[in-house]
């Protein structure tokens, strides 16, 4: 007879799957932040919801890289994504943001497994509002969601989830078309 993991379904064991996955290359935890909010007015009176933002960092990475994981536990369920965030050149650096959203897509393709779904941002921010807009500062973020499916199958599903996309993460640093976002080309 063969039992079914039990399913991650709180908070806290999640935090530790995640950590596990993470860890378990040559990422570190440099920051960990947990919040509760009670929300009193409009469609999700009465509710709370609790988070958790992990943060990591590698030695062997480039630096301008990191990962992130965002934890939610609802009234709904948990939701978990983890990200490969990038910061970049400056947009005058970078040019025209077409081709690099263009560029940044096919390397998320490429190395992103294609079975979960993975949001790409192109983040720019402008230091001093009435500085040049090429003085912009860029960051890209590649967001993997975690399917409920994997939390659903326990902790062993969750870091092999998690080690996966770690894996795609180092692979998408190594990638030239990358290090010409953070580098000159």
């Amino acid at each position: 007879m063969s039992t079914r993991p039990a399913p991650i379904l709180t908070l806290e064991p999640l935090i530790d799957a995640i950590r596990e996955g993470v860890e378990g290359g040559a990422w570190s935890l440099s920051g960990l932040q947990k919040t509760t909010s009670h929300q009193f007015e409009g469609l999700w009176e009465g509710e709370s919801s609790r988070s958790a933002y992990l943060f990591f960092h590698s030695d062997l990475a480039p630096e301008p890289a990191s990962v992130e994981a965002f934890l939610d536990e609802t009234n709904r369920g948990l939701f978990a994504s983890l990200s490969l965030v990038v910061d970049g050149r400056t947009l005058e650096e970078l040019g025209a943001v077409d081709p690099v959203l263009e560029r940044l897509g096919g390397i998320a393709s490429a190395h992103l497994p294609a079975r979960y779904p993975a949001p790409l941002t192109l983040r720019l921010r402008l230091g001093n509002p009435a500085g040049p807009p090429g003085a912009a500062e860029s960051e890209a973020r590649f967001k993997l969601r975690l399917p409920r499916a994997a939390l659903g199958n326990g902790h062993a599903e969750v870091v092999a989830v998690v080690r996966r996309a770690v894996r795609a993460f180092d692979s998408m640093l190594a990638d030239p078309g990358l290090q010409g976002f953070f580098t000159d080309d």
